[in-house]
């Protein structure tokens, strides 16, 4: 790997992991197919992180990312296979599914030289490979049969349905293949990030999968980032059931295999009632719409995951996990600022300065307002702000407003600023000069307050932290359990799940919210 990268494999499970993991490939595309600009350093970010270089059966080089995607039957019908570069039978044999897929046949192993597609209409799209502008290697793709991606019937409904899937010795052994080939060709792979969907039975297959990595790559990080659409209805209850029932299976089985577990969601809460959205105050997006909200999201994982994809001086998985979840508190909340609200000839000292006490970001774990609440341990990410703008350049003599406009640099601006926010609390920070793209196919969400023209590409703050919040979360979903007649809903039992298990759940819930003790304002 070129500059000793620490390799991470990606495992993207589920449909909705698949719309935010495509999103996701595309930005990190439009950033490797970026002109050189002397505005910014020519590698912050190392790519080969998340991508591999590869090889055709006819010799020509690839740069694909390093993934393992599986979704249900139906799901990836817009997948075509171009030129048959990586085509040979016994492989096609391997994948198992029926449809085709797309390589890639870029000429450099920096580029991803990729055909550009027409713009889809945002109501037309129904899957996230109708969106999807990035090749895959074929080793990456593997279909679950047995269910469908929708209709009435064949639906991975159920966390114990999950589970049975890497049960079963024909999709066990088709995942372990793929994990040993991506795997074997890393020189230091430093581990494993997993998009997974939590409120479906994807809960069932990201719990069974960490169990698979953590039994036989003992010792790597592995951060799970469990994936939840919204809005949802009051009217389908059986849905709400089951994705109160699949989420809180998913968080409490995920956080014991995982070195770090993280809801992602614009959900207001993971209870059975339907709180608003959050609200960004530059973007205008629909919440109904997987599109639009996974773009969001995928925004967010491209800036909270900077740490571990640094070209030089990177925080490896392991360190950033340790950092945030010291005491067992393996559970994590994420939230962001998109785009990173600052108005032509201000600097970043006065945009902080002028928040006051507000938290800059919009939170996005569904746990509700964490305004004033304790946190124990966080990591920041700003990224896209211009180098002139990361100090104040007050005249001489003039009276300094606040402490921030002291700091002779960026670094210097955040460290402050979250030290006089939160003076206990174990922080890092990164500040980058790269900022996130968001050429189409990306959803056009932006007010038109931001800008008039087309926006290309915006500054983001990102952020994780350990919150007292999560006390409150997890004690509450863990009540809304106990509320449940089970009787009721004996199809989920049936898929695989006892009465006990669901009684040692509830323990489970129970003993990872009192982690999050110990005072839930600022002021304890």
């Amino acid at each position: 790997m070129a500059g000793g990268a620490r390799e991470v494999l990606t495992l993207q499970l589920g449909h909705f992991a698949g719309f935010v993991g495509a999103h996701w490939w595309n930005q990190q595309d439009a950033a490797l197919r970026e002109p050189a600009n002397a505005k910014l350093p020519p590698s912050e970010l190392c790519p080969d992180v998340l991508y591999r270089t590869g090889q055709t059966v006819h010799g020509q080089e690839t740069y694909t990312p390093r993934l393992i995607l599986m979704d249900l039957k139906g799901s990836l019908s817009s997948l075509k296979q171009e030129s048959g570069l990586y085509w040979n039978k016994q492989l096609d044999a391997a994948i198992a599914w029926q449809g085709k897929l797309t390589t890639h046949t870029g000429p450099t192993p920096l580029t991803t030289a990729t055909t550009p597609k027409p713009l889809i209409p945002t109501e037309s799209i129904r899957v996230w490979s109708d969106f999807l502008r990035v090749h895959l290697h074929p080793r990456s793709i593997c279909v679950i049969q047995k269910y469908n991606h929708d209709g009435e019937a064949g639906l991975l409904e159920a966390f114990g349905q999950g589970e049975s899937v890497l049960k079963e010795p024909r999709y066990l052994e088709e995942l372990d293949d793929r994990l040993h080939f991506f795997v074997e060709e890393c020189d230091y792979l430093q581990g494993f990030q997993i998009l997974c969907d939590l409120h479906d039975g994807f809960s069932g297959v990201g719990a069974k999968a960490t169990e698979l990595l953590q039994d036989e790559y003992s010792g790597r990080g592995i951060i799970t980032w469990g994936l939840l659409p919204g809005p949802y209805s009051l009217q389908e209850p059986q849905k709400n059931i089951y994705r109160l029932l699949n989420t809180a299976f998913g968080l409490v089985h995920l956080s014991a295999q995982s070195s770090l577990v993280c809801p992602l969601s614009l959900g207001g809460s993971l209870g059975l009632r339907p709180d608003p959205p959050v609200n960004f105050p530059h973007l205008r997006y629909d919440a109904s719409l997987p599109f639009h909200c996974s773009a969001i999201l995928a925004t967010a994982l491209d800036t909270v995951t900077v740490p571990y994809r640094l070209h030089s001086s990177p925080v490896s998985m392991v360190q950033l996990a340790d950092m945030l979840t010291f005491s067992g508190r393996k559970v994590v909340t994420a939230g962001a600022a998109i785009p990173f609200p600052l108005v032509p000839s201000q600097s970043l000292p006065d945009a902080l300065a002028q928040l006051g006490g507000t938290t800059p970001w919009t939170p996005l774990s569904a746990c509700g307002d964490m305004c004033g609440t304790r946190c124990f341990a966080q990591s920041v990410v700003l990224r896209g702000l211009d180098r002139a703008c990361h100090t104040s350049h007050l005249t001489p003599g003039t009276p300094l407003p606040s402490l921030l406009h002291a700091c002779t640099t960026g670094e210097e601006v955040l460290a402050q600023y979250f030290q006089q926010q939160q003076p206990r609390v174990r922080s890092s920070s990164h500040l980058l000069l790269t900022p996130c793209r968001v050429l189409p196919p990306y959803p056009r969400l932006f007010s038109s307050s931001l800008s008039q023209q087309a926006v290309e590409s915006i500054p983001v703050l990102g952020t994780l932290s350990s919150s007292a919040s999560l006390n409150q979360t997890l004690g509450d979903l863990a009540k809304e359990l106990t509320k449940l007649d089970l009787r009721r809903w004996a199809s989920f039992m049936d898929a695989g799940v006892e009465q006990g298990d669901l009684e040692e759940l509830l323990q489970d819930l129970h003993s990872l919210a009192q982690c999050y003790q110990g005072g839930d304002s600022l002021m304890d």
